[in-house]
């Protein structure tokens, strides 16, 4: 559990920065310069990310249950998790109506992809990963749509293509994941087959 959470505070610190020390961000990229800023962050992101995936994966071989999970809540999940690959591949399609309407839909993908694991799953490890992602998603959302209203950030609408585009291929991506990849890189199947 200690390797889960000291990659949880790396991965999701740097990934706070912004959240609670903009000023400090600002000075430091003037400082290092763009891309030394941006080096360092992505080894101690990708740091992060590999010891929390390690951590987590050695947390579910000595589980600790805190719930009982009924069977429904996997179907929940399931069901949320079509949204959240929606909003996640918005966040990445030029020009499409789900980006204007929602402003930082790869945290609101986020934010539903923590939710929904943390329905369907009962472990320690489970709530200290995804609880962690839900906390710092919900502040992250916060603090992105402040600075929009403080910096007057308007939205361009978004166009029908575009969207169409964003809402296929999250489907198409959501179909990856559930019926292959989430037990590939896993070993769960979401759907239990």
């Amino acid at each position: 559990m200690t390797l889960l959470i000291l990659g949880l505070v790396l991965f999701l610190g740097t990934h706070s920065v912004r959240i609670f020390a903009d000023g400090w961000r600002t000075a430091q990229r003037a400082r290092l310069g763009e891309n030394a800023w941006k080096g360092a962050y992505s080894l101690i992101s990708l740091a992060g990310f590999v010891m929390l995936c390690y951590g987590y994966g050695q947390a579910r071989l000595e589980p600790t249950v805190l719930w009982a999970s009924p069977i429904w809540t996997r179907h929940l999940a399931a069901l949320l998790l079509l949204p959240a690959f929606v909003f996640i591949v918005a966040a990445h399609v030029p020009g499409n109506a789900i980006k204007a309407r929602l402003k930082h839909p790869m945290v609101l993908g986020v934010k539903v992809w923590a939710l929904a694991h943390l329905l369907a799953n009962n472990m320690l490890a489970d709530l200290v990963l995804f609880g962690s992602f839900l906390v710092w998603a919900v502040l992250d959302y916060r603090s992105s749509r402040l600075r929009d209203a403080a910096a007057g950030t308007v939205y361009p609408p978004g166009r029908l293509g575009p969207t169409l585009v964003t809402v296929v291929a999250g489907l198409v991506l959501y179909a990856v994941f559930a019926f292959w990849a989430h037990r590939a890189l896993f070993g769960v199947p979401p759907f239990g087959v």
